[in-house]
């Protein structure tokens, strides 16, 4: 078995910088650029015969190693760009909405995009719960969907999903999971969840890249729904080029257009890594290095604004200090590499291949930051990543 630290030879961007925003954007995988290079080959050499000899497929064979990932069987989960196409496709699903079930229950800190997808739809009643506690008793027989987050994804805080996902099959709600911030780096097993669907993205812990989001959907609902946001991949004998619509089997019939084939080539490598390591050893190595970050923290004054309890801790640990955002500039001047978000703090995410020296000198980074003020000069010139 390799050693993590023998992995940081695989990311050749850990060579010039403190790589510490994995719950954002996971550090590029080398292989990704030898399997663009085999799409771009494919492309050069084999031109329209590729369809036949490997992209078409990409939507599902991509998507049964993302779902042996999170634990979907075989078949279960299919690739799409993003997490909002993914969730339009779903709630495609119920149109048109019946008046007396048109309730849409999630917690405060959803991530936007997906908040925006549900606040743009006219027929549907929005409800918002202030904590994420408050989700399952909210949830009764007038809701249909319940698209809530596994991981927030400000403070890192894993939500206890057993009792919504209970609540919700008590009235016959359906439970939409957001792996976005878990998958890679929290065990996760959608199946013993028994939720209903389940959508994520590679972007981050991952280190899939962009354009790789993918759904899971539950076998037995597969074969039942009908999405009315589809198109021709999602078809039984999509190059028939039928004038009607007959819905492939599984969850193909939740694909829509022309597939995102190099995002899907690129996505392997770190795919490939993750299930090489296994999700439970990277876990094993999270818990010890974020607590690792919360103490160096605590020994310097700073606010912990991620969970302490380990068991409720996902793969980042936010802290917050005076100015964060200019102090995260400096940061970012110095080659140390997180992020920070309105109202929470500053966002460190370590990954496999992170080492304990990169989390002791950010910390040490952010102290003299502050003690020498050198944050000054962003301070109202900082921008979002």
């Amino acid at each position: 078995m390799r050693e993590l630290a023998d992995y940081r030879s695989e990311f050749p961007i850990l060579a010039e910088t403190t790589y510490l925003v994995n719950h954002s954007l996971g550090a590029m995988p080398r292989k990704a650029a030898e399997r663009l290079a085999e799409f771009s080959r494919m492309w050069a050499e084999r031109g329209i015969r590729s369809w036949a000899e490997g992209w078409w497929e990409t939507p599902w064979r991509v998507g049964d190693q993302i779902g042996r990932i999170v634990g979907a069987p075989p078949g279960s989960t299919v690739m799409h760009q993003n997490v909002a196409i993914a969730e339009a496709v779903v709630l495609s699903c119920f149109r048109p909405f019946d008046p007396g079930r048109n309730r849409v229950v999630y917690e405060r800190e959803n991530f936007p995009s997906v908040r925006y997808l549900y606040q743009a739809q006219p027929e549907l009643e929005v409800v918002v719960c202030e904590e994420p506690g408050e989700i399952a008793a909210r949830i009764d027989e007038r809701t249909l969907l319940v698209p809530i987050s596994h991981v927030l994804y400000k403070a890192g805080e894993i939500q206890d999903v057993e009792p919504i996902v209970r609540r919700a099959y008590e009235v016959g709600a359906h439970v939409v999971l957001d792996c976005y911030q878990s998958a890679g780096i929290v065990p996760l097993d959608v199946t013993a969840l028994g939720v209903d669907f389940a959508v994520g993205g590679s972007v981050k812990w991952l280190c899939g890249g962009p354009g790789n989001g993918w759904l899971y959907v539950r076998p037995d609902l597969s074969e039942t729904l009908t999405p009315t946001y589809t198109g021709w991949q999602a078809h039984a004998r999509p190059f028939a080029f039928e004038e009607e619509m007959e819905y492939a089997s599984g969850a193909a019939r939740f694909l829509t257009g022309t597939p995102n084939v190099p995002a899907h080539y690129a996505g392997t490598a770190g795919y490939d890594l993750i299930e090489e390591i296994g999700v439970e050893r990277i876990r094993e190595s999270s818990l010890r290095q974020t607590q690792l970050v919360i103490d160096l923290a605590d020994a310097a004054g700073f606010e912990i604004v991620s969970p302490r309890d380990p068991a409720r801790r996902g793969g980042t640990v936010t802290i917050r200090v005076p100015e964060f955002p200019a102090v995260h500039a400096e940061l970012e001047a110095r080659g140390i590499l997180c992020d920070f978000r309105p109202d929470a703090g500053i966002r460190l995410g370590p990954h496999f291949f992170s080492t304990d020296d990169e989390l002791r000198f950010a910390v040490e980074q952010i102290g003299d930051i502050l003690e020498t003020g050198a944050h000054a000069r962003h301070i109202g010139a900082v921008a979002l990543h």
